[in-house]
């Protein structure tokens, strides 16, 4: 269950959403934060370097196999503006990561995209429990979603 005091790392996840609007990328942004409640890691998409890998998930679980012991990665959670794609969420898994919570789902993105004509993506979205079924997931939040959903129309010039 997501409590109050975690708000405040999605509403992080929603800015760094809106800072990679700002610089001309997807918008999805993520926060990697310890048991102890310390902000590990935090980043937003940079594909429009053309790297399609450079999702901040990804960026999460490369951090985090680097810095972090596996307990510590364990026990940390990835804030997140959007449910990982297959690629981060196998990312995640490999490296031992824990909960994963998530402002709006891929189910959530694919309908928003398709309404706003925008074609399916190369890889197949799945749910995170589908790539790692003993994942610890919790989302979509409520309120929250409504603005990823405004920074994805604005990215793909919807009016």
């Amino acid at each position: 269950m997501v409590d109050d005091g975690e708000l405040r790392y999605l509403r992080r996840c929603v800015e760094l959403a809106a800072t990679a609007l700002e610089v001309g990328d997807e918008p999805f942004g993520s926060v990697l934060v310890a048991a102890d409640g310390t902000v590990l890691f935090e980043d937003h998409n940079h594909v429009a370097s053309g790297d399609r890998t450079r999702h901040p998930e990804f960026e999460i679980a490369r951090w985090a196999a680097a810095n972090m012991k596996p307990g510590e990665r364990a026990a940390a959670t990835v804030y997140t503006s959007g449910e990982h794609c297959p690629m981060c969420a196998a990312a995640h898994g490999w490296v031992g990561l824990g909960r994963i919570v998530y402002v709006s789902s891929s189910e959530q993105l694919g309908s928003w995209l398709s309404e706003l004509g925008v074609p399916a993506p190369p890889v197949r979205t799945l749910p995170i429990r589908d790539v790692v079924p003993d994942a610890v997931v919790e989302g979509p939040i409520p309120g929250l979603a409504d603005e990823v959903r405004e920074l994805h129309r604005r990215f793909h010039g919807a009016s």
